[in-house]
């Protein structure tokens, strides 16, 4: 099959910019569009008393969506810079990672996510569970997890 639309899906990981070197070539290869997407995480403070923490709240949201805009025009512009012919950003707020991907993905029509796995197993993986397992056992999409920060060849 060859793919049309590659969701890219980044944290601020090392793993992220293997992912993100992985897309790139395929998008160039394929000529294919890319899109960038990064989950602003639900919020951390759920379940603390708001009005105590509501200015720490706003200040941390304020920050994480700084960020994340920083984060995808900074690989938007180096995926178009290198090749890839249509490069768009997207970021999903509010939603648990896995189901921000996955309502991405179906929302943008895309065929293919890649996005990078952190490789934690055993208690680790149990504790503190696994967005790439997660999204790989629940897509109908075609997922590439890319598990390892070495350069491509």
């Amino acid at each position: 099959m060859l793919y049309k639309h590659i969701l890219l899906a980044i944290d601020d990981s090392p793993i992220s910019y293997a992912a993100i070197a992985h897309a790139e070539k395929l998008a160039i290869a394929l000529n294919c569009k890319v899109t960038v997407t990064s989950v602003i995480a639900v919020d951390p403070f759920k379940g603390v008393d708001f009005y105590k923490v509501a200015p720490a709240v706003t200040q941390y949201l304020m920050e994480a969506e700084q960020n994340v805009q920083n984060r995808l025009k900074d690989v938007q512009e180096t995926l178009i810079h290198h090749g890839v012919s249509v490069v768009e950003t997207k970021i999903v707020r509010e939603l648990p990672p896995a189901t921000g991907i996955l309502e991405a993905a179906d929302e943008l029509n895309a065929d293919l996510i890649v996005m990078g796995s952190h490789g934690r197993t055993g208690f680790k993986k149990f504790f503190l569970g696994s967005v790439a397992q997660e999204v790989l056992s629940i897509s109908p999409l075609p997922v590439l997890i890319i598990k390892s920060v070495n350069e491509l060849e």
